[in-house]
Parts: C-alpha cells; sequence; structure tokens
C-alpha cells in the first residue's frame, strides 16, 4: 500500500489524496507537521516539505508535481477515459500548465499564505516565526484570490472542465488549493459565479467526501465547507 506523509490543510497534500481517491487507490496517511522538521521526515524529503509519497521498493516521491507524474506513470495507462493526464501531447501541455498555475501561483498568492498565517503559525514557535497572522499578507491574500476565481470562470465559459472536455489534473489542482481556503471561510464565492458552479461539482465527487469530513483541532471550517448546496 502507498503511504502519504501530508498535513490535512496542506493543499498540495490534498491534491495529491484527491488524485489518488480518483483512481481508487487506497492510500495509508501520515500526518506530517513540517514545522517541526523530524529527522525520519527530512531523510524522506530534505526540503522538509509536504506531501510526500511512498511506496515499497521505491524512492520518496515529494512534491506535488513529482508525484503527479509518478502517480500517472504507474496509474494513468490503465485508467482509460478517466486518465487524469491526457495520454496526447498537446493536451498534457495544457493540463501540466494550469496544474503548475494553481500549485506554484496559486499557493505563493493565495493558499500558501493564508494556510501559513492562519493554521501553521498557531503551531510554530514564536522564534521560528510563529505568532499572530501578518495583516498584510491576508489582505493581500484576500485581494489575490479574487483575479483566481475571474480566471477560473474564464476558463469554464470556455470548457467542461479547467483544461478541456475531462477532468485533469488541473481541475483537482485548483479545487484542492480552494478547499484549503474554503476551509478558512476566505473564498468569495459571490464574486464569480461561474466559478463557483464549477466548485460545486468538484466538491460533490466521491473522491472529495474524506476531505470534507476531516477537521482541525480548535479550528473548525467555514459554514460553507461542507455544504454542497453552498
Amino acid at each position: 500500500m502507498l503511504t502519504l506523509f501530508h498535513h490535512p490543510i496542506c493543499p498540495h497534500s490534498r491534491f495529491v489524496r484527491l488524485v489518488l481517491e480518483e483512481y481508487g487507490q487506497p492510500v495509508r496517511l501520515v500526518e506530517e507537521r513540517v514545522w517541526e522538521r523530524r529527522e525520519e521526515f527530512l531523510t524522506l524529503n530534505p526540503a522538509g516539505t509536504t506531501p510526500v509519497l511512498v511506496a515499497e521498493g521505491a524512492p520518496p516521491v515529494a512534491g506535488a508535481a513529482v508525484a503527479a507524474e509518478y502517480i500517472d506513470e504507474t496509474l494513468g495507462g490503465t485508467a482509460g477515459d478517466a486518465r487524469l493526464l491526457p495520454g496526447e501531447p498537446n493536451a498534457r501541455i495544457e493540463v501540466r500548465r494550469l496544474m503548475n498555475w494553481f500549485n506554484e501561483k496559486f499557493f505563493e498568492e493565495v493558499s500558501g499564505a493564508l494556510v501559513m498565517e492562519r493554521v501553521y503559525k498557531r503551531y510554530i514557535p514564536y522564534n521560528n516565526g510563529g505568532g499572530s497572522p501578518d495583516t498584510e499578507t491576508l489582505r493581500a491574500a484576500k485581494a489575490n484570490i479574487k483575479y483566481h476565481l475571474a480566471y477560473i470562470g474564464w476558463l469554464i465559459r470556455a470548457r467542461d472542465w479547467l483544461a478541456g472536455d475531462n477532468l485533469s489534473y488541473a481541475d483537482l489542482a485548483a479545487a484542492a488549493h480552494l478547499s484549503a481556503v474554503d476551509y478558512l471561510g476566505d473564498v468569495p464565492w459571490d464574486a464569480d459565479e461561474t466559478a463557483k458552479n464549477w466548485y460545486a461539482r468538484i466538491k460533490s465527487r466521491p473522491s472529495f467526501r474524506a476531505l470534507l469530513l476531516e477537521t482541525l483541532p480548535g479550528l473548525p471550517p467555514s459554514a460553507s465547507y461542507g455544504d454542497l448546496d453552498f
């Protein structure tokens, strides 16, 4: 069985979990508090970041993008029309572009900042960067998300899914990052109705059920988080 070192609110971890759920692949989850910098975890991934996917007899697969490629190589070829990274080279380019957009750009401008300020800093010692959220960082992230929602809406008005006719890594990456922000109640869903309707479709998929049932100790989810008719 696969083992995934993750954190429940980590957007990149959520992306890998959604991918594995879509493929019906069982996985053992190990929660990793990256700020503790455990020696055993750093041996798996010297960068000290989640997620890390471990398969028996294979090297640790560190990072969301590398994990996505590994999963496609090991599971995608037998998925037929449900393959999340298309077989056709030109289609793969667009999926990878958008997957990168959300796993890097959206993470840098929105989800990474909000998760760090609203969650991780609660547990990090003050002398290591923990403490109260930085209001300027929060303000910038909450402003940036509106542009990303507008981009999602623009894409969906021309396509069935973000990268084309089929559900792909692009949709799951975007949904994973939005789900972390939605847990915190920081998604202005009224900013773009098309983006909201797309997310409602994703959120209603069986692969999302486990995420929607999880809660963080001392930090309950927003009212919209588990509501499929939000």
